[in-house]
């Protein structure tokens, strides 16, 4: 960068934040890629109320003076919401503030969204069977918790974030952890936040249009207004983001716990007769129909691996990790399974299968009077889902970006707040624009096909890095048999419905995967920099006031 750049965004700043100087610089990556560094420091080493901002990448040890640390001058302990500033000469990192509490509302408020309540009918017509589709909702839950379990491994062996990404990069390199990460921040993570908020704005407008289905450009423009909210309440404060999700996570428990007590009031009033229709002799599922009506009920259980793309800001890892988990997914999986008897002991599968919003039907059945509970309690949990979605998300890209895989922007955090605002910007865009273009219905399958790829690959990684790494940490150790449960039913999950009914979207979805090599080739592995990125770097750091970070590990 020329002194001349150097000069117009030094004068630039002062007129911003006054009594301080500026510096800009360059920091490498581990790739050997370099990228933009802007510092800020006052005039001399004896301050009082002043800032050094200083961005560490790679080696972490250097001396003051040099990138690596963010040190505030008063040590000011911030607000209660914000979280409490860098300590003198402290690296800047991701804070560990998720606790215990907070790491199983993550893991319950992110998988209890919008499916339990968008997706029961679509299973029961794909399996034509109440018998079968009640076995699909608990195997679902099992394959749910056993991949869960061998992420627990993973992810204490691994204490960063990132979670696939993190995983592919240790047991096969860059190339795969970097189509994981391009598929992913394109495409997974941003569908999965505008699956959700889609289903948010459409059960938040129909109380109020009541006589007709509501107007898809108010829906999608509701669905707008969500994702602009949850990404301002995850870039001013981490805490404030795992308070939020504490909060609507208990409320969308009380919300399900009022269905199960309306189920339970029906039943012992005799109402059983829905639960004896189709059985399992009428069922006409075939083999690419259960893989398909399995992606139905996977993506109601969809967030089981969540937690692993914060571990760089869980409290004691090793221990809340697993622990999270084992307490999470099997509470989640008895929530799906009384809240399906709940619906059948009120409505016919018929029923339940011609209703676009069957907690809404369930409400106006039951619930007279009080059946504005059931929207509103559907908001609360598709909200707090998404909240949740936003902040895992964010991580990813992170994660990838700091190690070069992506734009070496988005692996910047906040100076004083820590949260990773550019990651979450991004992946908020992405989604803005699904949900202007998509429906519900062709984001899930397009979704679940090619996670399942992603979630077995990472079963893959598990086996392999047992033979390549066997002396490593394992603080928390699945039997090996679970991992490879997981993998062969994720090539079950990913082959059976290509077979069954092979479409062009499968293609579509295997294409851009490996599209992501054209741009690995030339950008990450050779490492080609385009000549304006640089500036653009630099003034998207003054504008969001964010920096580079070093990385902490913990066991």
């Amino acid at each position: 960068m020329s002194d001349a750049m150097r000069e117009k965004l030094a004068r630039l700043l002062r007129g911003s934040i006054a009594a301080q100087t500026h510096t800009v610089t360059t920091d490498k990556f581990q790739n050997g890629t370099t990228h933009p560094v802007l510092l800020y420091s006052d005039e001399g080493s004896a301050r009082e109320g002043g800032l050094v901002w200083r961005g560490c990448s790679g080696n972490c040890d250097a001396e003051d003076g040099s990138a690596g640390t963010l040190a505030d001058g008063n040590a000011n302990p911030g607000d209660k919401l914000e979280g409490s500033d860098a300590a003198p000469d402290d690296p800047v990192h991701l804070k560990r503030r998720v606790g215990l509490f907070s790491g199983v509302a993550l893991i319950v408020g992110t998988m209890i969204g919008s499916g339990i309540f968008v997706s029961p009918s679509g299973l029961l017509e794909r399996t034509g069977s109440v018998g079968i589709s009640f076995i699909i909702w608990m195997a679902c839950g099992l394959l749910s918790l056993l991949g869960a379990l061998a992420y627990a491994e993973l992810g204490t062996m691994n204490t960063s974030s990132g979670a696939e990404y993190a995983y592919f990069m240790d047991a096969f390199g860059g190339p795969p952890a970097f189509l994981f990460s391009w598929v992913s921040t394109l495409v997974l993570k941003p569908s999965q936040m505008a699956i959700i908020c889609l289903s948010f704005a459409k059960y938040a407008v129909e109380p109020f249009v009541s006589e007709c289905e509501p107007p898809d450009a108010l829906v999608k423009l509701v669905a707008l207004i969500s994702i602009v909210m949850i990404l301002a309440v995850n870039c001013y404060s981490v805490n404030l983001a795992t308070n939020v999700q504490n909060i609507f996570t208990a409320a969308k428990l009380v919300a399900i716990a009022i269905i199960v007590c309306g189920g339970a009031y029906k039943l012992i009033l005799g109402n059983t007769r829905h639960l004896q229709e189709p059985n399992f002799a009428s069922s006409t599922a075939t083999l690419g129909n259960i893989a398909t009506a399995f992606y139905t009920g996977l993506w109601a259980y969809d967030g089981w691996n969540n937690l692993n793309y914060v571990t760089e800001e869980i409290k004691n890892p090793s221990k809340n990790l697993p622990l999270s988990i084992i307490i999470g997914i099997p509470l989640v999986t008895l929530c799906y399974a009384l809240v399906n008897v709940s619906y059948l002991a009120v409505m016919s599968v018929s029923e339940m299968a011609d209703s676009e919003a069957v907690a809404v039907t369930f409400g106006n059945r039951l619930l007279g009077p009080m059946a504005w509970l059931m929207p509103l309690a559907v908001t609360i949990s598709t909200f707090g889902s998404a909240n949740g979605t936003l902040f895992v998300a964010g991580r990813l890209c992170f994660a990838a970006s700091r190690e070069g895989h992506l734009l070496d922007i988005l692996s910047y955090v906040h100076v004083r707040r820590f949260t990773p605002a550019p990651g979450l910007i991004f992946h908020s865009l992405i989604a803005v624009a699904m949900v202007l273009y998509g429906t519900i219905d062709s984001l899930i399958d397009f979704f679940s096909f090619t996670a399942w790829i992603f979630y077995g690959g990472a079963m893959l990684a598990l086996i392999v890095m047992r033979y390549t790494k066997p002396h490593a940490p394992r603080p928390y150790k699945v039997p090996i048999i679970i991992p490879y449960i997981v993998l062969i039913v994720s090539a079950y999950l990913v082959v059976a419905p290509i077979i069954d009914k092979p479409q062009w979207e499968y293609l579509y979805a295997g294409a851009f995967i490996l599209a992501g090599l054209l741009v690995y080739l030339p950008f990450v592995k050779w490492g080609y920099s385009l000549p304006f990125m640089d500036k653009i770097t630099v003034f998207l750091q003054m504008v969001l006031e964010v920096v580079p970070t070093s990385t902490t590990f913990e066991y």
